[in-house]
């Protein structure tokens, strides 16, 4: 069986392995089902667990029970009720979110944390949204910290798709990790300019999600205006000639997705969001083929994507 490889997550100075696990997208599965693709990622190297607050994390600690050590174990501080998108960023809902996580997880301690729900900077100005500033004196930011001081989380992160949240984030000197979806992919590479050169400077570790465009790059016909609307940044879709491509080559657009992601520039790794043990399994296997060379560079020229050395190094059709 292939190794992931094990990355850097910057300053933090976690050492996960390329991909990891995400605990979003589990809801139609049955327990057992959740169960057996935990243990089954975490066989095949998949040792960095990415869990979702309120949503099926006491199932996440009980696949957990006698291989705690074996992962770095994340969790997320907003709300606890399932299928409420609400953030409360108030001290006590912070802390109070995070006992509960770890209740739930059956640990002691988190490896990391992520402020979540905070996806516009000035998001908390709008009255409608009834929400405090995360990142303001006497909230979410300042309460995490605090746990930190006590050894309950270790590294602390934020979790968003607009980089000017990240870039504010950041110059607090507090945060060593960030999650960005949606923004660096085969559509769209909008972090490499925005996001990227920002987290080298300070060693800032960043977790890609949504590498397979949440659905748009796994080899389903895709509907252009689901593409515009998930890529904003596109001007004309190239989902569909993407696939038609593949289709053409012989080419698992799913391999060319998730193999772009784990070579961009930056410290980092890469978290699809599996639903299922055979996607789990098809993660792995996206994430250890062999890709020639020759494949890379047909498909990066037709797209206007580019050369990236990291791809063009791998064996040769």
């Amino acid at each position: 069986m292939k190794t992931l490889p094990r990355r850097r997550l910057g300053r933090s100075g976690l050492t996960p392995n390329a991909i990891g696990l995400g605990g979003a997208w589990w809801g139609g599965s049955t327990d057992s089902e959740i169960l057996a693709a935990i243990d089954r990622a975490i066989d095949l190297g998949m040792d960095f667990l990415d869990t979702y607050p309120g949503q099926n994390e006491e199932i996440w600690g009980r696949a957990l029970v006698g291989r705690r050590e074996q992962v770095f174990l994340q969790a997320k501080v907003s709300s606890h009720v399932r299928n409420d998108m609400r953030s409360n960023h108030t001290a006590s809902a912070t802390r109070r979110s995070l006992e509960n996580s770890l209740r739930a997880l059956q640990t002691d301690y988190l490896d990391s944390v992520l402020i979540h729900g905070y996806d516009q900077p000035d998001q908390f100005e709008d009255p409608d949204m009834d929400m405090v500033d995360p990142l303001a004196p006497g909230h979410a930011l300042e309460e995490l910290m605090k746990l930190r001081d006590q050894g309950v989380v270790r590294h602390i992160g934020i979790g968003a798709r607009s980089a000017a949240v990240h870039r504010r984030a950041i110059e607090t000197g507090q945060i060593e990790i960030v999650l960005t979806y949606l923004e660096y992919s085969l559509l769209t590479q909008v972090a490499d300019a925005d996001l990227f050169p920002l987290c080298r400077e300070r060693d800032v570790g960043v977790i890609l999600a949504s590498p397979l465009g949440m659905g748009l790059l796994t080899g389903r016909p895709v509907d252009d205006e689901d593409e515009r609307r998930k890529i904003p940044s596109t001007t004309e879709p190239t989902a569909n000639r993407m696939l038609e491509w593949c289709a053409e080559h012989s080419v698992d657009i799913r391999h060319l997705a998730i193999q772009y992601c784990l070579a961009a520039d930056v410290d980092g790794i890469v978290l699809p969001g599996q639903a299922s043990r055979a996607e789990v399994e098809g993660t792995y296997e996206a994430a250890t083929c062999e890709i020639p060379t020759d494949v890379w560079r047909q498909f990066l020229t037709n797209f206007s994507l580019p050369l990236n050395d990291a791809l063009l190094k791998g064996p040769s059709s």
